[in-house]
């Protein structure tokens, strides 16, 4: 005899389904954290090197502060494109979910719609993913011009 309250248990494959972009989710908002953060320090870089530009005469030391204000202004960018990258991404993955829902009320006749949605979702993450690799680079870089600056100052009033 039937039960009275009868499940279709596909509900749940449905509802199961449309969590595990969730996942995804996850890791692309937390990257979306991370990437608002550093772009938010590396503003702040760059306003406090432009605040120091203002009392700087021509010469080498000016144009020094411009060169580094110009390498912030590459790693914004490439920061302010990975969060962009980051917010489709996002869309991409909650794309994917409802894409779930929708496919098996029509009868699982798009099923390309939800996969298509999820790679299009990896593969914006993994763009954000090099832009941030390549900021972080630069970021490097920096410092080591910064360092490499500062040791030699520290020598030549080591000399004097």
């Amino acid at each position: 005899m039937p039960s009275p309250v009868a499940i279709d248990p596909t509900h749940y494959a449905v509802v199961s389904a449309m969590i595990t972009p969730a996942f995804f989710l996850t890791a692309a908002s937390s990257m979306q954290i991370s990437s608002n953060n550093r772009l938010a320090r590396v503003v702040d870089r760059m306003r406090a090197d432009i605040e120091t530009l203002r009392g700087l005469p021509q010469g080498p030391a000016r144009v020094e502060q411009e060169a580094r204000i110009a390498i912030h202004r590459r790693r914004s960018y490439l920061v302010l494109a990975a969060v962009r990258m980051l917010y489709a991404a996002i869309s991409a993955f909650v794309g994917t979910s409802l894409g779930i829902a929708v496919d098996a009320f029509f009868g699982y006749r798009m099923d390309l719609v939800p996969t298509g949605l999820a790679v299009v979702g990896v593969l914006l993450m993994f763009a954000a993913s090099l832009c941030l690799g390549h900021e972080a680079k630069l970021g490097l870089r920096m410092l080591d011009r910064e360092l490499d600056e500062q040791l030699a100052k520290d020598r030549l009033d080591a000399k004097e």
